[in-house]
């Protein structure tokens, strides 16, 4: 295990954050001792599907899909 102390570390960040986020774990030490971690990024995983939770929290009209007439008219351009 390297560790790159803290002067290097300031001096070449950006080279340092290239290297973590291609996989490599960087281990920035004070004095020769370990102190801190630098390591890739991992997005948290989106939270897992319940089906069912919305059951008895929505209520849906029985004639909500009931056929309006003067609606058909009026897309077809019969309303006067």
């Amino acid at each position: 295990m390297k560790v790159t102390n803290i002067h290097e570390a300031k001096t070449h960040f950006s080279k340092l954050v290239e290297r973590a986020a291609a996989g490599e774990e960087i281990v920035i030490g004070k004095a020769g001792k370990p102190v801190a971690r630098l390591i890739p990024y991992a997005a948290p995983a989106p939270p897992k599907r319940k089906p069912g939770s919305w059951k008895g929290k929505i209520w849906i009209s029985p004639d909500f899909d009931k056929f309006d007439a003067e609606i058909e008219k009026m897309f077809n351009g019969e309303l006067d």
